[in-house]
């Protein structure tokens, strides 16, 4: 399910699934987005934030046209203990291996792989980027 902003509205909560992994969109030509994700994870409870959250920053194959330090978007992955990944929707290629990587990450975070939680694949993800 895709949503422009949170809080998401209240009508139909019944009926919405649950919520297992939270991707947040940030495209680097848009200062707005960046902004748009910054007010919106003020709606997200605290509990996503232990693996079920990550950042999605996409147009870094145009970096010369960024609106957005990387340091901003590098430092709410730190703030909210987050993976920060990047990637150019403009190729195919980076596209369907980032679609891949979200995929394998919702299936951890929903609790479909054996031994792994969202905690600790949170946990891997942080320790491997920091190396």
């Amino acid at each position: 399910h895709l949503a422009t902003s949170l809080p998401l509205p209240s009508e139909g909560d019944h009926l919405r699934p649950r919520i297992d992994l939270i991707a947040f969109m940030i495209d680097v030509k848009s200062k707005y987005s960046l902004k748009n994700v910054e007010d919106s994870l003020a709606h997200v409870d605290a509990n996503f934030f232990l693996g079920k959250v990550c950042f999605l920053i996409t147009g870094v194959g145009r970096l010369n046209f960024c609106s957005i330090e990387m340091n901003a978007i590098l430092k709410l992955g730190e703030i909210y203990c987050s993976p920060v990944l990047f990637c150019e929707l403009e190729l195919e290629g980076i596209r369907v291996a980032t679609a891949q990587r979200l995929l394998r990450m919702l299936q951890i975070c929903a609790g479909h792989v054996p031994g792994v939680s969202a905690l600790s694949f949170s946990s891997l993800m942080r320790n491997s980027a920091d190396d």
